[in-house]
């Protein structure tokens, strides 16, 4: 059975390992000239083929991101930088040699069915080879759709915009903040991309004064000497503004301790308490834990909505910014001038440079033909968020369109998983009406929980969701059976991160090295950052340097010996006391 599977980025590279698993035959097109896709960082701008920022970090800590039969090396760093992400990928290529089954710089130009599709469910895909622009077709048995949903950039239409003579960039043309030195930028949007831009960008476009609406320099003191005249500056303007609609609530990557915070909050105790709280006491508990680290309000970005209504920011800098004054947070735009910003609350910044849209995308699947895959506005039609219900073969699937709180590379791997024994019979889909109501009944179980904007059509909670692939996968981990065959697994898997490995435990696709994963996923998690000796202490000391500098006291213990030879000469005295009395 051949299979196309189409982008060889984190969800085609795990494609074309479950197709060779399950026997098939997979045949990857990648447009471009390497694997990694979003994560394969480039200095060249290509439409429509998105890249992470230089300076990027994933959100999600490595043992919640990797494949579930593959970790991480535990050298790699807690969170890793995009450099590291696309070393794991070339390693995972490596490893179970996948780069044979890639056509590089070949292009998909459409997808359609077969003459004959609803006997033999075959698909007719046109193919242009970049190098030769030679255009030719091929026909496959299953088509695996791994492009991405980073595909055609949203542009809101504000008023003036046309009208503005600076700069204006949406983020996927965003690198790195090398040009931007000094420049006076309104970034729109604070999701994780906008609200990374902004912090980048307020380091280097610094503070600026300014006298009677001109520049005159770069703050060096609180008087300039200019043109050999001493000029008395009028306001310090901040360099770098971030507008957003609605506010956001901004989580730290590190919890307290230091512990990863998806690895506290994954978890599958933690979700069965969530479910048996009301979700206002959630909501309150979970407002309350990122306000201790920044104030919400104080600082301007608290919004209307409840915490869990919305996909988390994910950001370590947001608040030192705010609080530096090279970041300041505005509300909406309300419309654009030759020059400058007014936003909804009446404030103007003029004298802008530079406007960056982090305002999202509109994905879409321009090769696939409408009667396939039609997407309106964000929302499409799919099954488990994989299969298109209409097609009267199941021979295609979509791996990657959802946004999870988490991190993509695991649900892709399951989806995969499950779609690859799909194609062989090995899995039934429910009929037509059964999918329809249950893609409905996620529609609105979102419409109700998440606030209405394009970006929480296709969100995901990472543990339900999983476990639903898992239970028509047939992989589910069975902790009760768990519990008594094998108790510590089990207890790790219940009050411990809900990492992928729990879900090669059993069933199809079972990893001889799941357990041990799991028990040793801590000790990867923390390996990176032991890199200099140290000395654990049973009671909390004090280390000072002697007189000399050479030795170090231990003050604690030093005073406790002091404090017990006192005690014992006040004994002394009251003994000899004592006997003197009696005598």
């Amino acid at each position: 059975m051949r299979v196309a599977v189409i982008g060889a980025g984190a969800s085609g590279l795990t494609a074309i390992k479950c197709c060779i698993d399950e026997g098939l035959e997979p045949v990857c097109f990648e447009r471009s000239n390497d694997i990694g896709g979003l994560w394969r960082y480039s200095d060249e701008v290509v439409e429509g083929q998105s890249c992470v920022m230089k300076s990027t970090v994933i959100n999600t800590s490595k043992e919640i991101m990797c494949y579930s039969d593959f970790p991480i090396p535990s050298e790699y760093p807690m969170y890793m930088h995009n450099t590291y992400v696309q070393k794991y990928f070339n390693l995972y290529a490596d490893k179970f040699n996948l780069r044979k089954c890639i056509r590089f710089e070949t292009e998909v130009l459409s997808v359609s069915k077969h003459a004959v599709f609803a006997q033999s469910g075959q698909w007719v895909i046109k193919l242009k080879d970049k190098k030769s622009t030679e255009v030719r077709e091929d026909i496959f048995d299953a088509v695996i759709v791994c492009s991405g949903h980073h595909a055609e950039k949203n542009v809101p239409d504000f008023p003036g915009l046309s009208n503005f003579k600076g700069k204006v960039i949406h983020s996927h043309d965003y690198r790195h903040q090398a040009g931007f030195e000094d420049k006076r930028i309104v970034v729109i949007g604070i999701g994780n991309s906008g609200g990374d831009m902004a912090v980048e960008l307020s380091r280097v476009a610094s503070q600026v004064k300014w006298r009677h609406g001109g520049k005159i320099d770069p703050i060096v003191s609180q008087v300039h000497v200019h043109c050999d005249m001493a000029v008395e500056l009028d306001q310090i303007v901040s360099q770098v503004f971030i507008s957003t609609r609605r506010g956001s609530w901004v989580f730290n990557r590190i919890a307290d301790n230091g512990m990863p915070v998806d690895m506290i909050g994954l978890k599958r105790s933690v979700l069965k308490i969530r479910k048996l709280l009301p979700p206002s006491f959630f909501d309150n508990m979970m407002e309350n834990q990122v306000n201790k680290r920044f104030d919400h309000s104080t600082y301007c970005l608290k919004p209307k909505h409840r915490i869990t209504a919305q996909h988390p920011t994910i950001n370590d800098d947001i608040p030192n910014r705010l609080a530096s004054g090279t970041l300041k947070a505005k509300p909406d735009i309300k419309m654009f001038t030759e020059n400058g910003v007014i936003f909804d609350d009446g404030t103007k910044e003029e004298n802008i440079d530079v406007v960056v849209l982090a305002t999202g995308y509109i994905f879409g699947f321009p090769f696939l033909d409408k009667s396939v895959l039609d997407v309106k506005q964000n929302h499409v039609e799919l099954f488990k968020y994989v299969f298109p219900p209409k097609l009267e073969q199941s021979t295609l699937c979509v791996i990657g369109c959802i946004q999870p709180i988490a991190a993509l590379m695991p649900i892709s791997e399951l989806q995969c998983r499950l779609a690859t024994r799909v194609f062989q019979g090995k899995v039934k889909l429910p009929c037509y009406d059964e999918m329809m109501t249950d893609i409905k009944n996620k529609e609105l179980a979102m419409q109700l929980k998440y606030v209405q904007t394009q970006r929480h059509t296709i969100q995901v909670d990472y543990i339900d969701y999983m476990d639903e692939l898992a239970t028509l996968n047939g992989c589910l981990p069975d902790l009760k059976s768990l519990l008594w065959s094998d108790p510590i697994l089990a207890l790790n898997c219940y009050f411990g991160p809900c990492t992928p490995y729990q879900y090669r435990l059993n069933g199809p696709g079972k990893w001889s090295g799941a357990r041990q994963a799991i028990l040793t996923q801590w000790d990867r998690t923390f390996a990176s950052l032991k890199t200099r000796p140290f000395r654990r202490y049973r009671m909390k000391t004090k280390l000072v340097k002697s007189t000399d500098g050479r030795r170090v006291v231990n003050e604690a213990r030093s005073k406790g010996k002091k404090k017990g030879q006192r005690k014992r000469k006040l004994a002394d005295r009251t003994t000899t006391t004592k006997r003197q009395r009696v005598q």
